[in-house]
């Protein structure tokens, strides 16, 4: 029902309610029972099996679960058991953070079941309003909470806060006589009613409940974040390329091997345990398991940063980020009024520039006071925002308030209305009489017939009022709100339409809901990262393009486009031309989540940020939603993957640092991996080829993949950032792990291990008068020559993590000790190779013996050769540069 266009006998009609005499406690149980209580729906609450079975659906899971049944069909049971540890440490790590996370409906219906005031069979009841129904006549008070959408039938002096759901700063101003014609008009217009979950903060009213629910403003919102669908991260969805790719490449392997034994007429047995022995190794089985890690840890050190991740993959999308959508009040602005100037025909008074206070000023800053019914004391303060800002300008001047109570005594008043826009008091002070009254520029011009210049009145001409009307529009370019003051003097009591009659205007201020001071300097740092800042907001148009070209968001009017405008467009339409505009202004819930889909859809990874109710919807569709934990809603939280604790705007930006070197570190851990796995499978496959036994056993690959393989690639995953990281572009959505270059070192570190492990193994047989091609080989040889492979893997692998940090830079320039992680890392590798070597079960269950001097140094030497000529290579590269 449109009741916004309706008078208030229509509705009452309509609603079947006798605005005296409320429902009958009946009727009402009645229509509880059939409409039911005036809650939101909980979205269905997924139970811990099902959310562990959801992490167990990825293809690199799959692989997991297949090299699980391979080592078990070799007999390697401890094998199995550490990748078994490996697939249950990642479900549960991905379970604990979803169930850590508050559901985004929940939090709606938390903040939405205050006490409501309720007139039933004649009588004036409070209730719990999860209780109201439709029909209900409601009583609004200073300070309640509305407990439902209400059609307002009765206002004085009435303003809610509607900030967490339309994104204004003002409280707005309700008339309950008013008839909207519009059935579409903005939420922030429809003055002639009042929303579940704003709080009116002057005045009072009555109304009829129209809608409860799921039915209300606050319910659609809550409906929309529930059939937003959930989507892959693009860190997941190249998890999950990678492991069907890597999937195939392990059943290629293991075919081709066997394929290749079946016409060498190899034993077919022995063969088939060391062909699939082969491709378990060509899977990195602890990637899952180190990606979640190094997320872990990034999201440890945000949190220190004053940025909470509430997804781990969440980490990692940030660095993808091309676009930051934010809200205008309490992100980029502190969400409270402030006097920036006032002017008088004495002079412009400039906040910042102070001077002496003249006696037009004094007296225009006075009567702002006389003329307030706000409270401010010690930070603490109560009543209409507008109104706070004039007391806080007051003590700023350092006029004392209380001596100014003392001094006065109100007599009479003219509370503020819609239709006058405008309030006055008429205050004594001692034997004298004076009318103030401020308000609406417009509305005192009116009223007025001079003004106050040099400290007389002089007569009020159409020059000097396009002179005031001048300084307005100056102060609205600003982004300023203005407020007029004017007075008289009286010999006696006027009648109430007699103290608004004759007035001299004093004075005009200009308010701001005040830009952040970080907010400006994070939006140029972004802008430099090739990040592009968008402002979405419930206000008015003009107001939103002064804030946004003061914070270097837009620099023309044509940026702009209005929720309005958006209607008329469709979604292909706004797909194409959404890149023309910076600032989105007097937009709805719904526009939000519109203008998310349609950047999203250009292939853009969006993050949006904001901290009101209106705002809940945005953030869950956006890639990354941010919300604001100090003025942040509880709903805004919940549907966010990042809250900032600090509230401020440049910590966006920092955690899209820090999501960038993530994501380098997880590539660093991938390529590495890959590299050594690379490595491994060309050594075996040249091997067999060429007809040599297989340099390597089940047992040693899988010990090689499961632990000397791991550590140094959780090692990289802590990498110190990279400073020169907000120098790039930030990476498209479908860009690989295998891009600028990563493919190129994967390639050469697998030869080059691949390459010098043959070499090793040769060797190996050579330096004992042995060749690998002889049919009568004694186990000491073989072992010789496996134990020198073995070896020479280890170290090219340990050895080629250093090389890896980073795709130019010298490790001199990053410093050989500046990640302690991994010095600690290829230390412990080496000592855990020691291990197997010198302890005589292991030595034996791995089929290795004690290598001689001549050994180790051939091992140390060939193993740092991957390192060196990744070196040289980068060399030639920043030569080339």
């Amino acid at each position: 029902m449109d009741f916004l266009t309706k008078n208030i006998d229509q509705t009452a009609a309509e609603l079947k309610t006798d605005l005296s005499q409320g429902l009958s406690d009946v009727e009402a149980q009645e229509r509880l029972k059939r409409n039911g209580p005036n809650r939101l729906k909980k979205a269905p609450k997924k139970t811990v099996l099902f959310l562990f079975l959801e992490q167990l659906k990825d293809w690199l899971i799959y692989v997991l679960f297949a090299a699980v049944l391979i080592t078990i069909y070799l007999g390697a049971f401890m094998d199995a058991a550490i990748i078994t540890v490996v697939i249950l440490i990642n479900a549960f790590l991905g379970v604990y953070q979803q169930r850590k996370a508050e559901n985004a409906v929940e939090a709606l219906q938390k903040i939405s079941s205050p006490k409501s005031y309720v007139r039933r069979g004649g009588k004036l009841k409070e209730i719990n309003s999860g209780q109201l129904v439709v029909g209900d006549v409601v009583v609004l008070e200073t300070g309640r909470m509305v407990g439902a959408d209400l059609r307002l039938v009765e206002s004085v002096n009435l303003q809610i806060e509607e900030a967490a759901l339309t994104g204004e700063s003002e409280p707005s101003e309700k008339d309950a006589a008013l008839i909207i014609k519009e059935t579409n008009a903005p939420l922030g217009d429809r003055k002639n009613l009042a929303f579940m979950s704003t709080t009116v903060t002057a005045g009072r009213g009555t109304g009829i409940v129209t809608a409860t629910g799921m039915e209300t403003e606050i319910g659609k919102i809550a409906g929309i974040i529930q059939s937003e669908p959930d989507e892959k991260t693009p860190l997941g969805q190249r998890l999950d390329q990678l492991g069907k790719t890597l999937g195939l490449a392990a059943v290629a392997v293991c075919v081709l091997l066997f394929v290749l034994s079946w016409f060498q007429g190899r034993d077919i047995a022995e063969m088939f345990l060391i062909s699939v022995s082969l491709a378990v190794a060509s899977i990195p089985e602890g990637l899952a398991a180190i990606v979640a890690v190094v997320l872990s840890v990034g999201v440890t050190m945000m949190s220190k940063n004053n940025a909470i991740i509430k997804e781990l993959p969440a980490v990692e999308t940030l660095g993808s980020v091309n676009i930051i959508c934010t809200d205008k009040t309490g992100t980029l602005t502190q969400n409270k009024m402030t006097v920036d100037k006032f002017w008088t025909f004495d002079g412009l008074f400039q906040f910042g520039n102070e001077a002496d206070l003249g006696e037009t000023a004094q007296l225009f800053v006075k009567g702002m006071i006389l003329a307030s019914d706000a409270t401010l004391e010690k930070g603490e303060s109560t009543g209409d925002p507008t109104e706070i800002a004039l007391l806080k300008m007051c003590d700023d001047l350092n006029i004392d308030r209380a001596q100014l109570a003392r001094e006065t005594v109100r007599v009479a008043e003219n509370a503020f209305d819609s239709a006058r826009k405008m309030m006055s008091v008429l205050i004594k002070n001692g034997n004298e009489l004076s009318v103030f009254a401020k308000g609406a520029l417009g509305n005192i011009l009116e009223k007025s017939t001079k003004i106050l210049k040099d400290g007389t009145a002089i007569p009020l001409s159409d020059m000097l009022r396009s002179e005031i009307r001048k300084v307005a529009e100056e102060m609205s370019d600003e982004a300023l709100r203005t407020l007029a003051l004017a007075y008289r003097e009286v010999a006696t009591v006027p009648s109430r339409t007699e103290m608004e009659q004759d007035l001299i205007l004093v004075g005009v201020a200009g308010m701001i809901d005040s830009p952040r001071d970080e907010a400006k300097p994070a939006i140029e740092k972004a802008r430099k990262a090739g990040i592009t800042t968008l402002m979405i907001t419930g206000d008015h148009a003009h107001t939103a393009f002064a804030i946004g070209k003061e914070l270097g968001i837009a620099v023309s009017e044509n940026e702009v486009i209005t929720g309005k405008e958006l209607d008329e467009i469709g979604e292909d339409q706004l797909m194409e031309s959404i890149g023309n505009y910076r600032i989105f202004a007097r937009v709805s819930p719904e526009h939000k989540v519109k203008i998310i889909r349609a950047l999203k859809g250009g292939g853009n990874i969006v993050s949006m940020t904001g901290d009101g109710v209106n705002d809940a919807p945005s953030l869950n569709a956006a890639d990354i939603g941010v919300a604001m934990g100090i003025t942040g809603t509880d709903v805004a939280k919940s549907a966010a993957d990042m809250i900032l604790t600090d509230d401020n705007f440049s910590t966006i930006v920092k955690a899209v640092e820090h999501g960038r070197n993530i994501y380098q570190n997880i590539r660093k851990a991938v390529i590495f991996l890959l590299s050594c796995n690379l490595g491994e499978v060309i050594s075996m496959v040249v091997a067999l080829l060429i007809g040599w036994p297989a340099p390597l056993l089940a047992t040693q690959l899988l010990w090689i993949n499961l632990i000397t393989d791991s550590l140094p690639a959780i090692a990289l995953g802590m990498d110190p950032g990279d400073s020169d990281v907000m120098n790039e572009r930030p990476r498209p959505s479908q860009e690989s792990f295998f891009s600028h270059g990563g493919t190129l070192q994967v390639v050469l570190g697998g030869l080059l291990i691949g390459a010098i492990t043959v070499f090793g193994y040769w060797y190996g047989f050579y330096e004992f008068g042995f060749s690998p091609m002889d049919q009568d080989i004694p186990d000491e040889v073989l072992k010789n020559a496996r134990t020198l492979a073995f070896l020479i893997l280890v170290f090219a692998q340990l050895f080629y993590s250093l090389a890896l940090r980073h795709r130019t830079k010298s490790l001199f320039t990053i410093g050989i000790f500046s990640n302690p992680y991994l010095i600690g890392a290829l230390v412990l590798g080496v000592v855990l190779q020691l291990l197997v070597l010198f302890v005589p079960f292991l030595q034996d269950a791995f089929q290795l013996h004690f290598p001689d001097a001549k050994g180790w140094l051939t091992a140390c030497g060939l193993g740092l050769v991957p390192l060196v000529f990744s070196e040289v290579h980068k060399l030639f590269k920043r030569i080339l540069r």
